[in-house]
């Protein structure tokens, strides 16, 4: 696929998906842009095009410089690159626009709020799970009655250097014996709370099975990103789990071999 054409998918279903939310963005040049200073900004994946790779960042304050913006780099799978893409847009949405969106708002409709005393300063968004493989139920089970963030926060602690927000996304999974834990801070992996992240005791099961959820880290002592205008509750795309613990909710993209 042409690089004008991939753009063209990622921005379709970025339009989509985030009218999902109730915001309306429309295609302007390389950037989506949406209500007030909110957009969304496509680059190239590094190692070339090709495949079902996207790179979003969510820009809050559009024409700042020093402005916020909370990159997620997401895969997707099908048949052909355009599915591939469109799946991929999908799970930035289910988990990463879904927590910039609870940020914004606050109503604690898209993912759960925290202050921890292990990071002091910073006002915590945990977005939504995406859970997806082979006995999927119990690794979200372990998601949705554990915070992971007080366990990552010292290796974080001097990562966090976005002015603003930092975005902080997880991806944990695999199986027994061959297990995959990384953390990127701000779109960078961090390797000590990667290691952090391995040492927690979430289930390895025989059978493939990962998760990715995306926390947003907000420096109390900054000026709080513009709120977006208010809009209507749209209805719900997927259906979340009743709460359980400190988690509230979890959706589960995929699920195969049950």
């Amino acid at each position: 696929m042409r690089p004008l054409d991939r753009l063209a998918v990622i921005q379709r279903s970025v339009v989509r998906e985030m009218a999902r939310y109730g915001r309306e963005f429309r295609a302007d040049g390389e950037l989506v842009r949406g209500p007030g200073t909110t957009a969304v900004a496509v680059r190239e994946h590094p190692g070339g095009s090709g495949g079902g790779h996207v790179d979003l960042g969510f820009v809050l304050e559009l024409g700042r410089a020093d402005g916020a913006v909370v990159w997620d780099c997401a895969a997707g799978l099908g048949k052909t690159e355009e599915e591939q893409l469109d799946n991929a847009v999908r799970m930035w949405a289910t988990t990463t626009a879904a927590a910039v969106v609870e940020l914004q708002e606050r109503r604690g409709e898209h993912g759960d709020h925290y202050r921890h005393p292990e990071l002091p300063g910073w006002y915590a968004v945990q977005g939504p799970a995406a859970v997806f493989g082979f006995g999927s139920e119990h690794l979200a089970g372990w998601l949705a009655g554990h915070q992971v963030l007080p366990a990552l926060a010292e290796a974080l602690r001097p990562e966090l250097t976005a002015p603003g927000v930092n975005g902080v996304k997880l991806f944990l999974g695999g199986k027994a014996g061959e297990d995959v834990a990384e953390v990127r801070v701000n779109g960078e992996v961090s390797e000590a709370a990667s290691a952090a992240l391995r040492a927690l005791p979430w289930p390895r099961g025989e059978r493939l099975c990962w998760a990715r959820l995306t926390l947003l880290l907000a420096d109390e002592r900054s000026t709080e990103p513009e709120p977006a205008p208010p809009v209507a509750a749209p209805a719900p795309v997927y259906t979340p789990a009743p709460r359980q613990g400190a988690l509230s909710r979890w959706w589960q993209a995929r699920r195969a071999g049950q």
